[in-house]
């Protein structure tokens, strides 16, 4: 089982024509805004049109003096009266801020002081980022992704379930599309299909390759009320031979289809299970490349995911505080008034001042089992994905709130998106603009594993 699964090689090593680079010379969208290089390059010049040139400041105020004449100098003490009032009412409104905002990027700090929009102040909040074992990161960038969404949106646009409520909406449609396309694997699993948007996805993505689906209900039965999509090329574990991903004997499975090498195979996981369980799960089979669809954030959610368990203290923008009073639980009230997802503190936290999964619950099965865990065992849970995790990449936004006019995730608490607020024509040139702003409003932070043995 273990054969061809250390061989030291990812999917986009041997499939990708680059020469492989650090991130630190190839940044991602989704740890940084783009520049206006990458912008250019895709169409749009990195000086927005709107802004002309402005005659000097020094020009405006001497012709404004000559006007007044003699009379200026009582004008300007007022007015330095005046801005000192204004500067003294602000600093006493927003100094209990202060302290808490100072642990935050300095980039996203402006969106607190109202000088900018409540849309812009991405990862204000903190992002959870779940540390890799030797730091490796995904070759593909920001040029890449922006790339993959002028060739996606077109094909999107031909999907047979134009309204897949309660399924993955455009950003994960992408998501789900750009990284098995660019994996290239052999062989991919689905673990959740529902009507089988997913299973379309992948579809338009590798054609050829054969899909195994373990879904409890089978698609075609959905074709009796509605569109859905049964692939001609895919073996279904659904309906009466529905095995639960855990239970699957894969290495048979595995023998049937002809796959020796299982660093071909990508697991997409959209079960609302306990994250955790699934990756000791996929571990013991010996899968490396997992996707999941759901991984909710601190606070919210259905199911024990990623996110939740790498949200540490010790992690740059983990680790939370349950104290009513707080500077995080005033913000965190605040942005409730925006934001569908966003949490305040009663919701995020629970006995003990628990700040885990929701309310200290370590939930799973679609919300049916929710147990309590004690702050150790969801440290130790931390170690432990740490401890097998080679990459760890959460999908961005596709595009920011004011093009997309989504109001489900905060923003505070999410990477800067691929396309970035303001930017409207390039999202219009990707053809963006033509989609129903419906299909922007289910973004839950889809997350992209490489994983393998402890120590290896």
């Amino acid at each position: 089982m273990e054969r061809g699964v250390n061989n030291g090689q990812s999917l986009w090593h041997s499939q990708s024509p680059k020469t492989p680079t650090t991130m630190l010379d190839r940044a991602l969208s989704s740890r940084r805004p783009h520049s206006d290089a990458d912008l250019s390059d895709s169409g749009e010049s990195g000086t927005d049109e709107s802004k002309t040139k402005r005659p000097h400041i020094y020009l405006l105020a001497s012709n404004f003096l000559s006007r007044i004449g003699h009379q200026w100098w009582p004008c300007l003490i007022l007015a330095l009266l005046f801005l000192l009032l204004l500067l003294l009412t602000s600093l006493a409104f927003h100094s209990s801020s202060f302290v808490c905002i100072s642990r935050f990027d300095p980039a996203a700090r402006i969106g607190f002081f109202g000088l900018d929009g409540l849309e812009s102040d991405f990862g204000a909040l903190g992002v959870p980022w779940c540390r890799s074992k030797h730091g490796k990161e995904v070759e593909w960038t920001s040029k890449d992704l922006l790339k993959g969404l002028e060739e996606f949106v077109p094909i999107y646009e031909t999907r047979p379930i134009k309204n897949n409520m309660h399924g993955m909406g455009f950003d994960h449609s992408f998501g789900l599309w750009f990284m098995a396309r660019w994996l290239k694997p052999e062989l991919m699993i689905e673990s959740g299909a529902f009507k089988g948007h997913s299973t379309w996805v992948m579809r338009q993505a590798m054609p050829d390759t054969p899909i195994i689906s373990l879904t409890p209900r089978h698609p075609e039965k959905y074709l009796r009320k509605g569109p859905a999509y049964v692939d001609g090329n895919c073996t279904y574990f659904a309906g009466k031979d529905f095995v639960d991903f855990g239970s699957v004997d894969w290495k048979n499975v595995l023998r049937k289809h002809g796959i020796t090498d299982l660093n071909r195979v990508v697991v997409f996981f959209d079960d609302h299970q306990n994250e955790l369980k699934r990756i000791k799960q996929a571990l013991k089979a010996g899968f490396r490349h997992l996707i999941f669809e759901d991984n909710y954030d601190t606070g919210t959610g259905d199911h024990y995911s990623l996110r939740q368990i790498c949200d540490q203290s010790y992690i740059k923008g983990g680790g939370h505080s349950c104290f009513k009073d707080s500077d995080e639980a005033r913000i965190r009230s605040k942005r409730k008034n925006f934001w569908e997802k966003a949490v305040d503190t009663e919701e995020l936290c629970g006995p003990g001042e628990t700040w885990w999964g929701v309310r200290g619950e370590m939930r799973d099965d679609f919300n049916h089992s929710n147990t309590l865990i004690s702050y150790n065992q969801h440290f130790q849970n931390s170690r432990y994905v740490e401890s097998i995790l080679d990459v760890y990449w959460e999908l961005p936004p596709v595009a920011g709130p004011s093009l997309t006019h989504q109001s489900r995730y905060d923003p505070a608490r999410s990477t800067p998106p691929v396309v970035e607020d303001g930017r409207h024509r390039l999202f219009q040139r990707l053809g963006l603009g033509r989609l129903d702003k419906s299909v922007f409003n289910g973004y839950t932070q889809m997350v992209y594993l490489q994983i393998s043995k402890a120590g290896s």
